[in-house]
């Protein structure tokens, strides 16, 4: 499999988190620029790819390209070209809503004028204009993965990664989040989702099932 321009490639990766047990197994795909959707139970490795895709992690075998020829485990990349929302958030705790997309956007190098446009827009856009002086421990849940999808999104990330943006919502919190995702993508970015929601489904422009792709835990594989 060749690396083309425009196409994320993974060529027979894995990843263990010990010696003894692989989360990811010899997983060849090539990812066209969209919304793609990882579904499957807990535990199939979906945030593990994730998690190599963004260069978090390094795979214990196999190679991995990015269509710009940056290696994948690059500070640059990761601050100017990546927008990566974590399961657990992880919102800066001490610092406001507004402080915590300030510093974001510094870090991909937007200042001024232009920063706080994007942030002006993005808390419209997600609800959270109300809420811009609040710190992360004074928000519900819902909009504390509002916020943090917010925070991936202030510089215009190529590459967007959400590990389970809508776990918990309810349908219309979700809708949102759909129409910022949909709205969002474009022929030119990689928007890769982690997880099990199927009302995801209507907006993924592609669907890679791990249930039937990758190891499943032994307690699960007999439900399948």
């Amino acid at each position: 499999m060749n690396t083309l321009p425009g196409h994320i490639t993974c060529k027979d990766i894995s990843y263990g988190y010990s010696k003894k047990s692989l989360a990811l197994e010899h997983f060849s795909h090539e990812f066209n620029p969209g919304i793609i959707l990882l579904k499957g139970f807990s535990g199939c490795g979906k945030s593990t790819l994730l998690r190599l895709l963004a260069g978090f992690l390094k795979p214990s075998s196999g190679t991995l390209n990015t269509p710009n020829g940056k290696p994948y485990r690059n500070l640059e990349f990761q601050r100017n070209e990546l927008g990566f929302v974590f399961q657990q958030l992880n919102l800066l705790p001490l610092a406001s809503l507004q402080r915590n997309l300030e510093i974001a956007g510094a870090f991909s190098g937007l200042s001024g004028k232009a920063l706080k446009a994007c942030i002006e827009e993005w808390l419209r856009t997600l609800g959270l204009e109300d809420f811009n002086n609040r710190m992360p421990s004074t928000l519900s849940g819902g909009q504390q993965q509002r916020a943090a999808i917010a925070r991936a999104l202030i510089k215009s990330p190529t590459y967007a990664f959400f590990d389970e943006p809508t776990s918990g919502l309810d349908d219309l919190n979700t809708q949102v989040i759909i129409n910022t995702l949909r709205n969002f993508s474009d022929s030119s970015r990689f928007i890769i989702i982690a997880s099990h929601d199927a009302r995801l489904e209507v907006i993924a422009d592609e669907i890679i099932d791990f249930n039937i792709r990758l190891p499943l835990e032994g307690h699960l594989a007999s439900l399948v």
